[in-house]
């Protein structure tokens, strides 16, 4: 490897900094805010978003609700839970999105 060559991060940490800076981009360009609700990426769509320099211009917050415990503890009964939700599939993800949304009133639409 050259020295001015830098080891690719585990999980291609180059990649999601190349997205957290489009995604930055689009944000500003369009005057729309974002809010992050994550639960198995643990934090990473958050820290890919916050690498950015300027990301307060566009990101609002976010959590990882990983638990049901922590996802009433986080986002309360902003939304309520779809009877028989498993973690990890679309509908856990759409009312993540919609909860966080609701709770800290990005311009997002709360949609997957």
């Amino acid at each position: 490897m050259a020295d001015n060559e830098t080891a690719p991060g585990p999980i291609g940490s180059a990649h999601l900094a190349e997205l957290g800076v489009r995604a930055g981009e689009l944000l500003k360009a369009r005057g729309e805010s974002i809010a992050v609700a994550e639960g198995s990426a643990g934090g990473l769509i958050s820290a890919t978003l916050l690498s950015v320099p300027g990301a307060s211009a566009y990101y609002l917050g976010g959590g990882v609700c990983y638990t049901f415990q922590g996802i009433k503890g986080l986002l309360g009964d902003a939304v309520p839970r779809p009877e028989g939700m498993r973690g990890a599939s679309e509908p856990f993800a759409r009312f993540l999105a919609q909860s966080i949304v609701a709770v800290v009133g990005s311009t997002g639409s709360g949609k997957t």
